[in-house]
């Protein structure tokens, strides 16, 4: 079992940069598959980033393509979502999450991991 903390959220304007980070515990974390999810206020959580164990092949939805990079420290148990060039839009609760299956195809959905993190406020006012 793998516990999940989030920091590096805030306020930033229209355009500015952010760098979330989620520290996992145990020494397993080479072995869990990692994403960020978002949701904004009254909407479904939804799919953002995702990266293998090995920090090798990574996906994301489409509204972040080209603005945002995931990345994992394999020594550190941490994964990050640089955000850049942000918009009004992505103000969320930005959440991590691990899975330890062995996974062939993007898994997108919440249900595709069993394990999350608090969540981290991403403010960018219009």
């Amino acid at each position: 079992q793998v516990q999940l903390v989030e920091s590096g959220g805030g306020l930033v304007q229209v355009g500015g940069s952010l760098r979330l980070s989620c520290a996992a515990s145990g020494r397993t974390f080479s072995t869990y598959t990692m994403a960020w999810f978002r949701q904004a206020p009254g909407k479904e959580r939804e799919f953002v980033a995702y990266i293998t164990r090995s920090g090798g092949t990574n996906s994301y939805a489409d509204s972040v393509k080209g603005r945002i990079i995931i990345s994992r420290d394999n020594a550190k148990n941490t994964v990050y979502l640089q955000m850049n060039s942000l918009k009004p839009e992505d103000t969320a609760v930005y959440y991590c999450a691990a899975s330890q299956k062995l996974w062939y195809t993007v898994p997108t959905a919440t249900l595709d991991y069993a394990y999350w993190g608090q969540g981290t406020q991403v403010s960018v006012p219009s």
